[in-house]
């Protein structure tokens, strides 16, 4: 069993948010590493290369560097407001976000990764991906998906539809 810190996969969206929260009420005070999985302007520069418009993509790549940055320090923040020891951290790699986070959950040692889920089902988990099923099936650490209140309460309702 490891050691490490808790791996907290965060984007700034309501469900990575309510993810923190749960987490540091089930966790209280563990040292965790919030993760903002980016993907840089390189995947396309590679398709546009030698257009013109290849040309003003660095000011562009620096302003979403930036804005990575921000959001990680958001969450962890945020981690740190509900009682985690939580340091952030951007991933900034032409890999998936779910590949990122498993990659960081292995340099870092995690003794968990923490997502939020947004709920996605049917075609839109075809279409969109689900960023948890895939960490889930390709990650060897332990894994928590934690629903938002929103998906839990929706999750709710269908299942008190299904008994009717």
């Amino acid at each position: 069993m490891t050691t490490g810190p808790l791996l907290i996969a965060y984007d700034g969206s309501p469900d990575a948010r309510a993810a923190i929260s749960e987490v540091a009420r089930l966790l209280p005070g563990s040292r965790a590493i919030v993760l903002y999985a980016r993907q840089p302007i390189e995947g396309l520069a590679a398709h546009v290369e030698g257009h013109p418009a290849l040309e003003n993509l660095n000011g562009i790549e620096e302003a979403t560097l930036d804005a990575s940055e921000r959001i990680a320090y958001e969450g962890a923040e945020l981690a740190r407001a509900a009682g985690l020891d939580a340091k952030p951290r951007v991933s900034s790699s032409l890999a998936t976000a779910s590949e990122a986070i498993v990659d960081a959950a292995d340099e870092v040692d995690a003794a968990l990764i923490v997502l939020g889920s947004r709920g996605r089902r049917g075609l839109r988990a075809a279409v969109l991906g689900s960023t948890s099923t895939n960490v889930l099936h390709h990650t060897r650490r332990a894994i928590l998906v934690i629903p938002s209140e929103a998906v839990a309460a929706a999750r709710r309702q269908q299942l008190s539809a299904e008994r009717v």
